[in-house]
């Protein structure tokens, strides 16, 4: 290929930073990602998990090849492993950007001096250390009340930094010594040194931190050469001697620069997906595309117009040994010409409906937002989905039309010992807050439908701001995550004392691990439920009404 450029050669940060480039084709991350998976180097959920930048970091790896022929310069992946192998025994990195068609640039960084350095003096395991300043982006306390909290998800633990997932790793962990905190611990107070080598962004949890200090770095004793986490010591002020932590063999010692990270970038990515919903959008009639919560579909059907029959002024088909009712996107009967045409499936307490649309055209994971309120009854509002302004459907309004209420189930089975004078309880009232417009308009009618009157609160002081005035509920739903007051400050202040002590109130949220419920039980949550997961709502809800009966 054409040699490459040096572009910039220049001193910043203690580094020297040298820019080498190429206008040639550049990388090919499909063409990359296609030889990871045939040399068993990460599977395909892995690798959909990860982004362009991540998926180039895999040519640094020993033995990494695209090319199809070995010749005498190319094909035996063992170029740009040396060079960042060659470039961290100094202390450096490299970091990569490529774009397809128009060339890549590497960035080397490099140490001006490795004499003597500014340096962050921490503790890990009783012992202390000295971190190189230089990778040190900033320092962290981390509690469980605290607007930075850690959090275990599937077993790694993550940090919540202004609104980012960071992956951590424990430095006493990673050096085999024992911590002064459990790790139940670390979730309630911990100190977090964020750093960084290359690209990659991570935090290290450490016991203690004590203060910076230049320090002489003395080379590393030979028995300790192969450890690669320590790139030498010195002697503090206080004759104390100290090792000298490496970040590039910090990362280095759990596979590569790159991959070091990778695994908890990808919980951190699945968490941040966890605060996303899923829809289902499509095309149905004219207008905007449309979306439906996809948890709510039971099934995705595809029907043949020959097969839709006339029962009343009702459309219907056979379907699994009963009629399911059928309607397009405005509620109406369905047309009876036409060809084959998807159906969304939604079941109520065992009884199937089956809403008619033209095109199905993806499944998107992303925050819903509603921006403009609609003014159709079957219409929650339109929010901007990939890209494009979605409908997003009240699929509440399509049930009712049809069955006349969803959520009718256990529910009403509480009274069936009830004479007919007596079945008709007074409806228990019901608090909602929820600072999404999308989930209050969704669920608000789904529970109105099922006898409960409901009362929507945006955010937790507007709802206290109700018990000062004297309302009073049967039930309070609150989300977690919500701004001003998130929902455990608010549980906290409903329990700490006033007219809603003793309310029962039910988490709504995506957050289910068990330390989570822990901590919302802790501070006076009854129940913890998901976010769209409307049986195990209905069930909270006969369990509270159930609780309160046997306490009256």
């Amino acid at each position: 290929g054409k040699p490459g450029a040096v572009h910039n050669a220049f001193h910043e940060g203690g580094h020297i930073i040298i820019n080498i480039s190429d206008d040639g084709r550049g990388l090919d991350v499909d063409r990359i990602s296609q030889k990871i998976l045939a040399n068993g180097l990460a599977g395909e959920a892995e690798l959909a998990s990860l982004t362009p930048q991540q998926i180039m970091q895999f040519i640094f790896k020993p033995g990494f090849s695209t090319a199809e022929q070995v010749t005498s310069v190319s094909g035996r992946g063992v170029g740009m492993d040396v060079v960042r192998t060659n470039i961290e025994k100094i202390g450096g990195s490299i970091e990569l950007n490529s774009k397809l068609g128009r060339g890549s640039t590497f960035t080397i960084k490099i140490p001006l001096t490795l004499a003597i350095v500014s340096a962050l003096i921490v503790e890990a395991g009783r012992e202390r250390f000295a971190m190189p300043q230089i990778g040190v982006v900033e320092l962290v306390r981390a509690g469980a009340e605290s607007e930075h909290r850690i959090e275990v998800i599937d077993g790694a633990p993550i940090l919540r930094l202004r609104d980012r997932l960071l992956p951590l790793m424990s430095l006493a962990k990673l050096l085999g010594l024992e911590s002064r905190k459990k790790d139940s611990d670390i979730t309630r107070d911990a100190y977090v040194v964020v750093s960084q080598v290359g690209t990659c962004l991570f935090g290290l949890i450490v016991d203690q931190v004590f203060d910076t200090e230049e320090i002489v770095v003395k080379p590393v004793a030979p028995i300790l050469r192969n450890v690669g986490v320590f790139s030498g010591n010195t002697i503090l002020g206080d004759g104390g001697v100290v090792m000298i932590i490496d970040l590039n063999g910090i990362t280095s010692a759990l596979a590569t620069t790159s991959a070091a990270t990778d695994a908890a970038q990808a919980v951190a990515q699945s968490a941040h997906k966890k605060e996303t919903s899923s829809l289902l959008v499509f095309r149905a009639g004219r207008g905007a595309p449309k979306a439906v919560p996809l948890s709510l579909v039971t099934r995705l059907e595809e029907i043949d117009a020959s097969n839709i029959e006339l029962s009343g002024n009702q459309t219907v088909m056979q379907y699994r040994g009963a009629l399911m009712p059928l309607v397009d996107v405005d509620g109406n009967a369905v047309s009876l010409e036409g060809g084959t045409r998807p159906v969304l499936v939604f079941t109520d307490v065992g009884r199937n409906m089956g809403l008619v649309v033209d095109e199905i055209i993806d499944i998107a994971e992303t925050s819903v937002n509603l921006e403009i309120q609609s003014q159709n009854s079957h219409v929650l509002g339109t929010a901007v989905i990939a890209g494009r302004a979605t409908d997003l459907l009240d699929v509440a309004y399509f049930v009712n039309r049809i069955f006349g209420g969803w959520f009718m189930t256990e529910e009403t089975d509480a009274y069936e010992d009830e004479t007919d004078e007596d079945r008709e309880p007074p409806k228990k009232r019901l608090l909602m807050v929820d600072d999404s417009a999308f989930f209050r308009n969704m669920l608000a009618p789904l529970l109105e439908a099922n006898g409960y009157d409901v009362t929507t609160a945006v955010v937790p002081p507007e709802a206290l701001a109700m018990r000062q005035l004297g309302e009073m509920f049967d039930f309070i739903l609150s989300d977690i995550e919500m701004p001003e007051m998130n929902g455990f400050e608010f549980a906290q202040a409903c329990r700490d004392g006033g007219a809603w002590q003793n309310t029962p109130i039910i988490a709504l949220t995506s957050h289910t691990t068990p330390q989570d419920i822990e901590r919302g039980r802790s501070v006076g949550f009854t129940d913890y439920v998901g976010k769209l997961d409307r049986e195990a709502l209905l069930h909270a809800l006969v369990n509270c009404r159930n609780l309160n009966g046997d306490m009256a």
